[in-house]
Formats: structure tokens, C-alpha cells, sequence
């Protein structure tokens, strides 16, 4: 993740708060095995079994649309073109009322479909057939809604997509991943067939019961892939690098802006109370975002992540966007319960101050303003005030008031020298001032035209 700030994890503090709960969940999950990675900018610092081979299942749903997204910026296909314009034999698939509008492409990537939810059906039918899933799709399909109303998961909509993908291009959504993504990123362990070798999947609550792998088929879109805990490192690199926007070249399978798009809410989700296994209770709030969740954590701002269930597997990845820092589980029980080990992980860094929120960098004109404000508080000039300030701030407050504000600090705090700028987005931010035995803070906001100008400020002594 080279474009996230330059902070690195301190893994040697790290290591045995990792170790100590990924081992917790094992135990109390009874998992046959976990292989689990810390992602620290691209790089994997600490892993366990990296090289295991395991079934992602819904994770899957990440490289299928990053996939389209690639014939997305091509050209060759608009997220908001109805699917039966690409597959004709999809129009049979309306929405449950006569005022329904056509499913896009985006309905399915961003579970807005209102194809009922299907995890239990689905999961069973990954080498479902083309021709099997013309016949299933003849009468038409089961809504739980309305395209376009609500969030509702659907991994069929998943196979819809393959098939427009199909028709797009004449090529799969497997061979797609695997020519646009998978070889160019060099994930070497990453296939939609069953290696030799696999970590062999086994039923949940402790059955010794083996779970034979499905073949790949029309439905695999929504969760075939094999890959390795190594492999996913580098993915969860790559869509995290995308993290902050910038200058750099940007030659990537996939472009920045379109990797960023993929980590933003496009459709949200009711908030949902979870408790975790320490009592603790939290609001989960976000949405889906393209094949990513994208869900709101109190201290740590917006974290992306997207688990993983099939019969004898269960998977999760999970990162903070311009932070760097990423985590990956995967075991081989029927829907173990990663996101809650990747979870609680993340919050045990947290909580041990070795992972924070992420802060916008400090724009060169964020940087300007806030210099400017601090010698205009340290000596007041009404014309470098006019030259600084945008035309409403007269109107909005009197020079004269606003220099009396800025004189009777300075007369209450002494000599005002700016200390550090806390920039809250590339155009607003808020200048600490220190004097001899107090802080001033000044914050304020860029107008929205060149060259930038402050069109609001407040600057007030803290308590």
C-alpha cells in the first residue's frame, strides 16, 4: 500500500496480541485448522500457514467486480446499462411489479437487485451449468424486493453477472479475473479449480465430516475462488493502495479511482446491533460498497471487508483505507466465523494503540492558509487579511470585529506561534496555536474556487 501514509505497524508489539486471538477463535471455534495474515502496506509482516490453500467463497465477489470494473473503464459496458441489453435471455428476470425498473449491472454488484437472498440455495450450486441456469431462469426468479429499493444479498445475481460479462467480451468471468487481475498481480496461487493440495474443507461444530468441493460453473462468480493467505496479502495491497488519491503514475491492472470506488457505501444497509464474545455491544453501520463491505468502526473511521462462506470453508479480509494496515483469515469449518476473528483482532490493535484512524494529509493549501492565519493572529494587517480572506468573510463578520478577536487573544495568551495543523480534508483544517501557557485553535475552510481562499474560520482558546 505505497500511497497510504508512511507509518509502519510496530509487529514485534503486535505479533502476540494477533497470535493470542486468532488462537482464541480457533479454540473456540474448534476449526480443524486457520491460516491468518497481517498485511502491513502491501507487505505480509506475520502469517501463519500462508501458503494453504483454502476456498474463499463470497471474498470471490471482489475480484469479479474489480474485473468488470476493467471493461467498466473501457468502455465496454456501463454499470448502469440493463442487463438484458447485453444477455437478451436475462429479460425474463423483471422485478416483482409491473412499475419495476431493469436490473442494471450495478443492481448486482451492489446486492440492489432484490433477487431474494440465497446463501443456503447457492452455496450447494457453484458448477451449476449455463444450460441449467437458463432452465432455472425460465419462469423467471424470486425477488424480495423491488431493483434498485434495498439492500438484499444475492449470490445468483452474481451468475447474471457472468453471463453479461459473457456476452461483453465472449469470455467468462474466470477467465476474465485470471488474464485481468490474477497474472498481472502475481497471486500464483489464486485458481478457480480445486489444486492439488487443497486444505480439505470439513462440516462445522466439530464433525470430522468432509465437505467435497464443488466444481467451478455459471455460479463461481459469486464464490469459486482457491487462493492463499500469501495471494490475498498482495490483493488487499492492491485495492488498499488505492488509498490516499494522488499524483503518482497509475499503470495498475485496475485504476486507483476504480479501486477506490469499490471501497465506497453504494448501497446501505440497516444498522444491526452485534455483540462480541467479551459482552461488548456495537452499532454496525455502512453499506456495500462493489463487491467490498464498507462498514463505519468508532475509532478507526470506515473499514473495509468482505467475508467468506461455503460448505467446509469461511474466510474473511479487512482493512483500514489510507492506514495500511489489513488482516486475512480463512479456515476450513462450514461458515466459521472469520469477520469476528478479523474483527476482534483489529480492535485489540486498536485498543493497544498500534492501529489509528486515518488523517487526511496537509495540502500545500491547507498548509498556506494556516500559516497565514497564524501571523495574521500573531500581528493583525488588514491587508493580508483581504488578501487571505474569500469575499463573504467581511459581510459574515466585520474586519474590525474579527481583529479584535485575534488582538484580545493575543493579549490573554501571549506570543502565538503555530505548532502543528490537524487537517480534517484537503481543504479544511484546524491550526493549533501554542503561546507561553496555552493553545489557540483556528479552524477553517477553503472556498471552493482557485486560488483558494478562507471563506470561514473560528479561532477560540481550548478549555
Amino acid at each position: 500500500m505505497t500511497g497510504a501514509p508512511d507509518v509502519a505497524l510496530d509487529i514485534d508489539t503486535a505479533l502476540p496480541i494477533v497470535a493470542g486471538v486468532f488462537a482464541e477463535h480457533a479454540a473456540i471455534n474448534r476449526l480443524p485448522s486457520l491460516a491468518w495474515g497481517v498485511v502491513d502496506h502491501g507487505e505480509l509482516v506475520a502469517s501463519a500457514n500462508e501458503l494453504s490453500v483454502y476456498r474463499i467463497a463470497s471474498m470471490t465477489k471482489s475480484f469479479t467486480c474489480a474485473a468488470v470494473l476493467t471493461l467498466r473503464d473501457e468502455g465496454r459496458i456501463a454499470l448502469d446499462d440493463p442487463i438484458a441489453r447485453h444477455a437478451p435471455e436475462l429479460a425474463r428476470v423483471a422485478g416483482p411489479t409491473t412499475d419495476s425498473p431493469a436490473i442494471t449491472v450495478r443492481h448486482l454488484m451492489t446486492m440492489s437487485s432484490g433477487l431474494a437472498t440465497d446463501d443456503a440455495w447457492a452455496d450447494r450450486h457453484l458448477d451449476v451449468t449455463d444450460e441449467e441456469l437458463d432452465r432455472w431462469l425460465g419462469p423467471g426468479a424470486a425477488f424480495a424486493a423491488a431493483p434498485g429499493t434495498m439492500f438484499e444479498y444475492s449470490n445468483l445475481g452474481f451468475g447474471l453477472l457472468g453471463r453479461v460479462v459473457q456476452h461483453a467480451t465472449g469470455a467468462s468471468v474466470q477467465q476474465l479475473v485470471t488474464e485481468r487481475l490474477v497474472v498481472p498481480l502475481g497471486l500464483r496461487d489464486t485458481s478457480w479449480v480445486e489444486p492439488r493440495g487443497a486444505v480439505v474443507g470439513y462440516r462445522a461444530d466439530g464433525d470430522s465430516g468432509i465437505e467435497p468441493a464443488l466444481g467451478d460453473g455459471a455460479i463461481a462468480p459469486m464464490g469459486g475462488l482457491f487462493t492463499t493467505v500469501a495471494d490475498l496479502a498482495r490483493w488487499v495491497g492492491f485495492l488498499g493502495d488505492a488509498f490516499p488519491a494522488r499524483d503518482d503514475p497509475d499503470d495498475a491492472p485496475l485504476s486507483r479511482a476504480s479501486r477506490r470506488e469499490m471501497q465506497q457505501v453504494q448501497r446501505a444497509f440497516a444498522p444491526r446491533t452485534v455483540v462480541a464474545r467479551d459482552g461488548r455491544v456495537r452499532t454496525v453501520a455502512g453499506g456495500y460498497g462493489l463487491g467490498l463491505n464498507v462498514l463505519h468502526h468508532d475509532g478507526l473511521g470506515w473499514v473495509v471487508s468482505h467475508s467468506g462462506g461455503l460448505p467446509g470453508y469461511g474466510s474473511n479480509m479487512r482493512w483500514v483505507p489510507g492506514v495500511g494496515i489489513g488482516l486475512i483469515a480463512l479456515a476450513n469449518a462450514t461458515y466459521a466465523p472469520m469477520a469476528e476473528a478479523t474483527a476482534a483482532v483489529l480492535d485489540a490493535l486498536h485498543g493497544a494503540g498500534l492501529v489509528h484512524a486515518s488523517r487526511p494529509p496537509v495540502t500545500p493549501a491547507v498548509r498556506a492558509a494556516a500559516d497565514a492565519l497564524s501571523a495574521l493572529h500573531e500581528r493583525w494587517d488588514d491587508v493580508t487579511a483581504t488578501t487571505l480572506f474569500a469575499d463573504n468573510i467581511a459581510p459574515d463578520i466585520p474586519l474590525v470585529d474579527r481583529r479584535a478577536t485575534a488582538e484580545r487573544l493575543r493579549e490573554e495568551h501571549g506570543p502565538l506561534r503555530l505548532a502543528r495543523i490537524e487537517a480534517q480534508s484537503a481543504t479544511a483544517a484546524i491550526a493549533v496555536l501554542h503561546g507561553p501557557a496555552s493553545e489557540v485553535r483556528i479552524e477553517f475552510q477553503l472556498a471552493p474556487i482557485a486560488p483558494p481562499r478562507v471563506q470561514w474560520y473560528e479561532a477560540a482558546a481550548t478549555a
